[in-house]
């Protein structure tokens, strides 16, 4: 994989919303917090323009972040927020002049999309990590905002988790992919469609059907994406629903009965995706993992 650069004080971020719509100032802690480290921040054009539920049309949306992508100025792009819409408008974007220089790219939950997509076809890390919509209105650094600093700027990551009953033990190394459960699901089939093969596999996912978490874990297992995995991490799987008559098992329990035949170590409850605490990772990266009664994983 084609590591980007890391960034130097002076550098230029871009933020653009390529997918719901978001206000000023849902942004502007962001912004202080951005420029804080030194970084100059420049803003999407129609970033704050509204077309339904997205932020603004496709094409708005994309000419945004081809604008972004085709700019040798900006070092990194993040994405304001998630939501829905990346789908409609990844066919449309060029990665040419981005494959030429390539720059960080940032976010999770739709920004799988595009997170995939530059995996699959272009082979360029890129950055899972919270978003401007998730920076604390007072623009004070946290546990989640400094994770992601240290990434931009080049470091290392490092982190030890407890365990859990569920987790499988063992140790292992492999390029980390993934992302959303939900939008991995939605690329099936498609040029972006995920392969796992020899990898370790990162989930997360949030607000749906139990019963669906279970279908969407079988249409991975039956397509053969979690057979052979180096490794199996899951990040945040809160606030899921349940019908009238119960699934009967929890987010966890279905995704360990998912890979119950498999011999790769597995990480529940690993701080990333839509809970309080999302710390940054290298999608795209080797990592190292190690599960034993504490989890190690370790981004070099």
């Amino acid at each position: 994989m084609i590591r980007p650069p890391a960034l130097q004080k002076g550098d230029k971020i871009s933020i653009v919303a390529p997918a719901r719509s978001i206000r000023f100032e849902e942004v502007y802690p962001s912004m202080k917090l951005f420029q804080k480290w030194g970084y100059e921040v420049v803003l999407g054009t129609n970033i704050f323009n509204t077309h339904d539920q997205f932020s603004g049309t496709d094409d708005q949306r994309a000419a945004d972040l081809q604008q972004a992508l085709d700019d040798e100025s900006v070092k990194a792009i993040i994405c304001a927020r998630g939501g829905y819409g990346t789908v409609r408008i990844i066919d449309r974007l060029d990665f040419t002049r981005f494959c030429d220089h390539p720059k960080w790219i940032v976010g999770y939950s739709d920004i799988t999309v595009i997170h995939t997509h530059v995996h699959e076809r272009f082979g360029i890390e890129t950055i899972h990590a919270l978003m401007p919509f998730n920076i604390p209105v007072d623009d004070l650094q946290d546990d989640s905002t400094e994770t992601l600093k240290y990434a931009l700027s080049g470091m290392g990551l490092q982190y030890i988790i407890n365990g859990t009953p569920l987790n499988r033990e063992g140790k292992s190394e492999g390029i980390l992919t993934g992302g959303n459960l939900s939008i991995l699901y939605s690329l099936m089939g498609s040029v972006s469609e995920i392969q796992t093969e020899g990898k370790i596999l990162f989930l997360e996912d949030v607000d749906e059907y139990l019963y669906h978490i279970d279908r969407m874990m079988m249409n991975l297992k039956r397509a053969g994406k979690l057979k052979n995995l180096r490794g199996l991490i899951i990040g945040d799987m809160g606030r899921m629903n349940d019908n009238q008559i119960p699934y009967g098992k929890t987010a966890h329990e279905i995704i360990a009965d998912a890979v119950a035949g498999c011999n790769y170590p597995v990480c529940f409850n690993f701080q990333a995706g839509h809970g309080s605490k999302n710390v940054a990772m290298f999608l795209g990266r080797k990592i190292t993992m190690n599960v034993g009664p504490d989890v190690k994983i370790n981004f070099s």
